[in-house]
């Protein structure tokens, strides 16, 4: 009796293996957000707007 390889299988495999690996890849490269002072940001629109006017 004669082996045969699954090679859509194994295709679709190492293509869910790949995808997998590239999407945590892609998770951990995202920088990470920082403390930042809303009182600060929320200031700096004011003074945007108030120059725009």
């Amino acid at each position: 009796m004669g082996v045969t390889r699954l090679k859509r299988k194994d295709r679709k495999n190492s293509n869910r293996a790949n995808d997998r690996v590239a999407k945590i890849k892609l998770l951990t490269a995202r920088p990470v957000i920082k403390n930042i002072d809303i009182e600060a940001v929320k200031k700096s629109f004011e003074e945007k707007k108030a120059a725009a006017k």
